[in-house]
């Protein structure tokens, strides 16, 4: 409801207000800063009282260009008064046109639209089982994942997660799932026989801390994968669609996956996800056999193709590349000056610093200072900043970090 002075009266409420609403009506399931967002522009989010933070998180690697972009704007408006849902009973103008740009430039050969990237690990995993059951009968149903994994929270994106502080509170959970504990080739094969269906992996691990997977590892899993009739998945969802320098993670080490599972930054805050599969898995499903009620609706993909269009006219794969190359570089040149920082490690603008038990209280200060980041693996201080980012806003982060563990230091003692 718009008031008579043209002010939106659901926006007009104070801080108490809206924590007093969510701690009396919602499920507590976040641990949320003390931070109350009003509005973004560019790289920087506003709280209500009109302070300025520079997103170094990036929403959790979704706003990868920014806040408020004009393109994405407009096109919201315009695409707005025109349709934003109807069902998949019908064709739309932009959903083949989306899936064909993405199969360009991944190499796939099909895409299933999502509304999340855990809806899209889900369908990924009901691909998988039903191409093993084509291929190798009802036993071809095995999953494997790796140590330190996160895929999702519904429940059989949770089974391959494989950190014990997400599944411990919600087992049983889903059967036939082997966890390889170790990143060796060695490992990787005793686990492997022509009962499994899939492999899944994240060729950069997020939430385990920005830990990229050994090239010799993927090359052994898509050997194995061949050997045993399996497909190997790539999760995708955090390092897919440019944030790595490529459009996707995999295109780095020339190992293509069967199934890739994106979401994040796809549609640049609207809700989007899909799965791609190569043409050997293209008639795994068969009409019914899954859907969707939002995914792939009209708004979600015309906006979804105006981000590729942002992405490829403004050169942004280069400055992520550019610009994440600096990062780490400068990450590196205080790890010299300072104990505190341990490995720097990451591709583009997915950048993980090894921090130890002081990341968390390190994440807290930057907030006070107008930063925002997060700690990853608990351990890790995790930079996913949006693609649109300059090198100035870089160093003013890289100086106030410096700051920071400067004055931990001399706490220290």
């Amino acid at each position: 409801m718009v008031t008579t002075d043209g002010t939106d009266r659901y926006s007009r409420i104070d801080a108490s207000g809206i924590r007093d609403l969510e701690e009396r009506f919602l499920f507590a399931t976040y641990s949320r800063y003390d931070l109350f967002i009003s509005h973004g522009s560019g790289a920087y989010i506003f709280d209500l009282e009109g302070n300025r933070y520079l997103d170094m998180l990036g929403g959790i690697a979704v706003n990868s260009l920014g806040y408020n972009h004009p393109r994405i704007v407009r096109v919201l408006t315009e695409q707005g008064r025109n349709i934003i849902h109807c069902s998949n009973l019908f064709y739309h103008a932009f959903q083949g046109q989306l899936a064909e740009r993405l199969c360009r430039v991944s190499g796939m050969a099909r895409v299933f639209f999502t509304n999340s990237g855990t809806e899209a690990i889900e369908a990924a995993l009901k691909i998988a089982r039903a191409y093993g059951h084509i291929h190798g009968g009802p036993g071809k149903s095995r999953i494997l994942t790796l140590r330190n994994s996160f895929h999702g929270r519904t429940y059989g994106a949770l089974s391959i997660t494989a950190q014990e502080k997400y599944q411990a509170p919600f087992r049983p959970l889903v059967p036939e799932v082997d966890v390889v504990q170790e990143l060796t080739t060695d490992c990787l094969e005793a686990a492997f026989s022509d009962k499994v269906c899939a492999m899944v992996l994240e060729p950069i691990q997020g939430e385990g801390g920005i830990v990229p997977i050994p090239v010799p590892f993927l090359q052994a899993a898509r050997e194995l994968c061949n050997r045993h009739q399996t497909l190997l998945v790539f999760d995708e969802i955090q390092s897919g669609m440019g944030r790595t320098g490529k459009y996707f993670a995999f295109q780095h080490y020339g190992v293509e996956p069967d199934l890739l599972a994106i979401a994040k930054s796809i549609a640049a805050g609207y809700p989007l996800g899909a799965v791609l599969g190569h043409a050997r898995v293209a008639e795994s499903l068969k009409a019914g056999e899954h859907g969707t009620t939002f995914g792939g609706g009209p708004l979600a993909c015309r906006l979804a193709l105006e981000v590729m269009d942002i992405i490829e006219e403004e050169g942004l794969l280069r400055n992520v590349t550019d610009l994440g190359r600096h990062l780490a570089g400068g990450l590196r040149a205080l790890a010299a000056r300072h104990d505190d920082i341990g490995e720097v490690r990451g591709l583009g603008l997915m950048i993980g610093a090894e921090l130890g038990g002081t990341t968390k209280e390190v994440v807290a200060r930057l907030l006070r200072k107008g930063f925002i980041a997060n700690a990853a693996h608990d351990t890790v201080l995790r930079l996913l900043p949006p693609f649109i980012i300059r090198r100035e806003q870089v160093d003013e982060f890289l100086g106030a970090l410096d700051v920071i563990l400067s004055g931990m230091e001399d706490e220290a003692g």
